[in-house]
């Protein structure tokens, strides 16, 4: 004998409160519960009847089943969301990053950053950002400026001892011989 949605709905109703004892022991959570069984309801009334045409041997089993089933995606979109301890822990962070003394400190850098740039010569400046700041292999600046790779470590080097003064900055060496030393 087939099980036809109307007939799994009566079900559902008429097996409510055990239903709900069932998957209390299971879940722990009455909230937990709630929410489970009424998306369990909506999921059975929306089923077609090919959709259920497969229940025959445990229509009881089948909806313990169907509950089970909404608790787990349930589980899983909670765990895309952040916890209240998550939200709070960014929320300080926003707020210590927004601190004016952070903010005039970090104003006053960029604006000497931009000052020692500036003292730089056309060509420190270009192999400067091309290669901290793009990222750029040093072989592919030399070929690009026409000189040799050694030339270009030497012209990065200057640019950045420039910048490390101006911004009160030690400079350790990332590259070439000596790399983490400072310059």
């Amino acid at each position: 004998m087939e099980t036809s949605p109307i007939s799994l709905l009566g079900m559902f109703i008429e097996r409510h409160q055990e239903l709900r004892r069932r998957l209390k022991r299971r879940l722990g959570s009455d909230d937990v519960v709630n929410d489970v069984l009424q998306e369990t309801y909506l999921r059975v009334e929306r089923m077609s009847d090919a959709s259920a045409s497969g229940v025959t041997r445990n229509p009881a089993g089948y909806l313990f089943r169907i509950a089970l089933n909404v608790a787990a995606d349930q589980r899983q979109a909670d765990a895309r969301f952040l916890t209240g301890v998550e939200i709070d822990d960014l929320l300080h962070i926003a707020d210590e990053s927004l601190d004016p003394a952070r903010i005039v400190h970090a104003r006053l850098e960029i604006a000497a950053l931009e000052r020692a740039l500036e003292e730089l010569t056309p060509r420190q400046r270009d192999i400067l950002m091309a290669a901290r700041v793009e990222n750029t292999p040093q072989q592919d600046i030399a070929q690009h400026f026409g000189i040799s790779v050694r030339m270009v470590g030497k012209e990065l080097k200057k640019a950045l001892e420039h910048c490390g003064e101006r911004l009160d900055r030690r400079v350790v060496q990332r590259f070439g011989p000596g790399a983490g030393n400072e310059s």
